[in-house]
């Protein structure tokens, strides 16, 4: 039916187009916030440092609400330059949220800076990178946080401290005599002093070099200041670790393994005054414990031995890989040899003293419980037999590898802290070019077993994570990719690859929480800021690179003494009754930076680095 004109009346009009304006209105202002609030409850989870142009590139979408449609990989303009389906995911999550999806944009290869955008929701995921330099130097920021690290002279802070290190208990020398065992690094976020961890970081370094010479720059001299000195940053903080262990072999048949206790944890104190008091002292002499290969405590708590094999093994294996480095480099002969003779007397000490020390505690439960060595004196073995062809450290490399076998973490879904350590055992790679064809394939077998029994983990949950949350989850994590990696380089099978990079993936954000676990990576990122230490407590600065514990099982977290998180958590909605995560400094943890992680970390982000 037509309109009359003669009916027609202006105002009329006038009422009929104000009243289809504000339905119009409420139309569009519900229909933005129902999309916002879509939005806003939609999390797309990513890689923010991003990826290689031929990886597989996965991100994970999550939502209490269903997901239908597409995905837009957007460039810096906005503008839309490849689209993928939303692909339910048949495995779940952590039980946060009802439904979870991935994003395969595998195809994508074109260099460039991007965004992932849900074409229904247009909730948009966190900038990333596609190129071949994606990953630039960021394995040199890690080597930051370790000059930051150290002890005697810290170029972070350019002062010294500890400069009275320390007092000898248990050795052969009476009791609070004297030895110099200054250096190394502090271990975390606190200020004591491990070979456990040290002697580690120390041959991982060295390692990391070995694997990719051309990666790694000259920037800073040994000392850590800016200008360089003819040898890679990364040699320098190796050999910063590996002068310590000198001064903890001070002569044959002598070994310290721990200088302090947790008579350090006093509260946040910069390293140069330390007001902590082991009986000369606020801020003098601290102690240094000897190798015995006998339980030991000097407070309420004994911490387990048999022997000193891992901890004088290690050393061995770091010493000879310092020896290797030097001598071919032709650095300095002198240290060369010194450094020679001490791995081989380290390896006489170990082969008397088969069997592990443990760290040592005073006042409260928690220490270093490694329990295994035979992975280090396959190690040491090893690298004796690559620096001097005698056979005979060959043919006990080959009676330490059967007898390590596959034992890790790696079959458990819970360890007492660090029982298995190293949690990597590297000793299988290096020896593997040096033996027959049927030893190749059970060394190869044995790396390919723990991947395997890692995979049924993986497969429960869509961030195809497969590290078990227990203290220092991340330090496994980093490990676990680079079993696979070198598993690959062994044998030349990458049908783990994919798993490998969603475990470096997992590191650099996508996670539940949306944070990569190294501090100021990515730069312009989303990252861990209120980390429980002493430099960022007392100073507000950030110091990059330090690859912080990692999310732990909440049975775990509610256990432990003197945790107290100190605002209000962030992270509160993607936290759930099985692992947490907290960015915040009372949560020693889940946010605390650890030296010998960040160390071990160095070799993996080396490997998706470009050439320098």
């Amino acid at each position: 039916m037509g309109i009359s004109c003669r009916n027609f009346k202006p105002d009329k009009l006038i009422r009929i187009g104000i009243c289809c304006t504000f339905v119009l209105n409420v139309v569009l202002i519900v229909y933005a916030h129902f999309a916002c609030a879509q939005s806003a409850s939609v999390h797309i989870r990513i890689n923010q440092v991003g990826h290689l142009p031929d990886d597989a590139k996965v991100a994970i979408a999550f939502s209490n609400i269903p997901l239908k449609g597409k995905f837009d990989v957007i460039d810096a303009q906005g503008k839309a330059v490849w689209s993928g389906n939303i692909k339910a995911s048949t495995a779940p999550g952590y039980d946060s949220h009802d439904h979870y999806y991935t994003l395969d944009f595998s195809s994508v290869k074109q260099a460039g800076q991007y965004r992932l955008r849900l074409t229904r929701s247009k909730a948009v995921s966190a900038a990333f990178r596609i190129d071949a330099s994606a990953y630039g130097s960021y394995h040199e920021d890690l080597l930051l946080f370790m000059r930051q690290q150290r002890c005697g002279y810290n170029p972070w802070f350019d002062e010294t401290c500890h400069e009275k290190d320390g007092r000898a208990m248990g050795g052969p020398m009476p009791d609070s005599t004297y030895v110099d065992v200054r250096g190394g690094w502090h271990d975390a976020g606190d200020q004591l002093k491990y070979l456990i961890t040290g002697s580690n970081a120390t041959a991982r370094m060295f390692l990391a070099y070995q694997l990719f010479p051309e990666k790694f720059a000259d920037q800073v001299n040994a000392l850590g200041q800016e200008g360089a000195n003819g040898i890679p940053d990364v040699l320098d903080e190796a050999k910063w670790g590996l002068d310590w262990i000198h001064r903890l072999h001070p002569q044959p048949g002598q070994l310290f393994h721990q200088v302090a206790d947790d008579r350090d944890h006093i509260g946040f104190k910069l390293p140069s005054y330390d007001q902590s008091d082991y009986g000369w002292g606020k801020n003098s002499y601290r102690v240094a414990y000897y190798a015995t290969g006998e339980p030991q405590g000097l407070g309420w708590y004994q911490s387990q031995a048999t022997g000193i094999a891992n901890l004088a093994g290690r050393s061995a294996a770091a010493m000879a890989l310092g020896y290797q480095v030097w001598e071919k480099n032709h650095y300095d002969p002198a240290y060369s040899l010194k450094t020679f003779l001490a791995a081989i007397d380290l390896y006489t000490m170990a082969k008397v003293q088969e069997g592990y020390q443990q760290g040592n505690s005073y006042g409260a439960p928690y220490r270093y419980n490694e329990d295994t060595w035979t992975d280090d004196m396959e190690w040491a073995a090893t690298e004796l037999f690559i620096a001097t062809g005698d056979q005979r450290y060959l043919t006990d490399a080959k009676h330490y590898a059967e007898l390590a076998g596959t034992v890790s973490w790696i079959e458990r879904d819970t360890t007492a802290h660090y029982q298995h350590y190293p949690f990597l055992n590297i000793a299988h790679y290096r020896l593997y070019p040096l033996v027959d064809d049927d030893f190749k394939k059970k060394l190869a077998g044995y790396y390919k077993a723990g991947i395997e029994q890692t995979l049924k983990r993986a497969n429960s949950t869509v961030f195809q994570y497969g590290v078990p949350f227990i203290w220092c989850s991340n330090n496994l994590a980093v490990d676990l990719a680079l079993q696979i990696l070198l598993y690959e380089k062994m044998t030349g099978d990458r049908q783990y690859h994919r798993y490998a990079l969603a475990i470096r993936d997992w590191l650099l954000g996508c996670n539940p929480w949306g944070t990569s676990m190294f501090t100021n990576i990515p730069r312009d990122g989303v990252y861990p800021v209120d980390v429980h230490t002493s430099t960022w407590a007392l100073t507000k600065r950030e110091v990059p690179g330090g690859l912080v514990d990692g999310p732990i099982y909440r049975a775990i977290f509610d256990k432990l003494l003197g945790l107290t998180l100190t605002k209000p958590d962030a992270l509160a909605e993607f936290q759930n009754s099985y692992v947490v995560y907290h960015n915040d400094i009372g949560d020693y943890s889940t946010n605390e930076p650890t030296m010998d992680g960040t160390a071990c970390a160095v070799m993996l982000l080396a490997w998706f680095a470009a050439e320098q």
